[in-house]
């Protein structure tokens, strides 16, 4: 049996980028290129929570899937306690520029929580059952299944109208603007979030193949928890 000290650094990496991703989450990047306005297609949450996923696989291919789910359901629980108390700890140092109402923070939490747990669980499962296969495959489509079904649970949740019941609906989320800022068709800004953060996740998780393997080759006989 792992102690729980030995893994304790993924617990708190994970905690760190849900929390960052939650806060980053509500900020619509700036700017335009070309004729794109970024704030039309991504938020700068898109560009962190991607590395949960990093975490989670490190994690399973160092300890195995137990201690993997216990890394997600131990930083589950402390990012959502911290998504909901440290946006008013910044906005009352003057570290983000606008306050988020209580029960929009619940709205967000509740989200971030859902699709946290049901695509880092999925993710976990997939790379057990494709662990023993070349190293690549395991983390690459365990992470792209999981960030699929992440981001369509997170955006559906947090921003859609029909879970106005969670919270508060975000106006400017729900205004409509040319698809992924390029398409001559009209979308709820949200969607268009949700395909340019799935677009920039996809990404990553090709990317963060590079930390992956140079991790888990340190690992060369890694001690999996039964």
């Amino acid at each position: 049996m792992t102690s729980f000290s030995r893994y304790l650094p993924f617990v708190a990496a994970m905690a760190l980028v849900v929390v960052a991703s939650n806060i980053l989450v509500q900020f619509p990047m700036q700017g335009k290129v070309g004729g794109l306005s970024l704030a039309d297609l991504l938020t700068w949450g898109a560009f962190t929570y991607p590395f949960s996923f990093l975490v989670t696989d490190l994690a399973n291919r160092r300890y195995g899937p137990t201690v993997a789910r216990r890394i997600v359901f131990v930083g589950f629980m402390t990012a959502v306690v911290c998504s909901i108390l440290v946006p008013p700890f910044l906005f009352r140092h003057g570290l983000i520029e606008f306050e988020t109402a209580a029960d929009r923070l619940v709205r967000i939490a509740a989200a971030s929580g859902a699709a946290f747990l049901s695509a880092q669980l999925l993710d976990v499962t997939v790379f057990n059952r494709l662990r023993r296969q070349s190293w690549w495959r395991a983390p690459i489509i365990g992470t792209l299944v999981g960030s699929v079904f992440d981001t369509a649970v997170f955006f559906t949740v947090a921003f859609s109208a029909a879970f106005a019941f969670a919270g508060p609906n975000d106006s400017f989320a729900l205004e409509t603007a040319p698809l992924m800022g390029v398409f001559h068709v009209d979308a709820m800004r949200w969607v268009s979030w949700a395909l340019g953060d799935l677009s920039v996740k996809l990404i990553i998780a090709v990317v963060a193949l590079i930390p992956y393997r140079l991790l888990a080759a340190r690992w060369s006989q890694p001690a999996i928890a039964a």
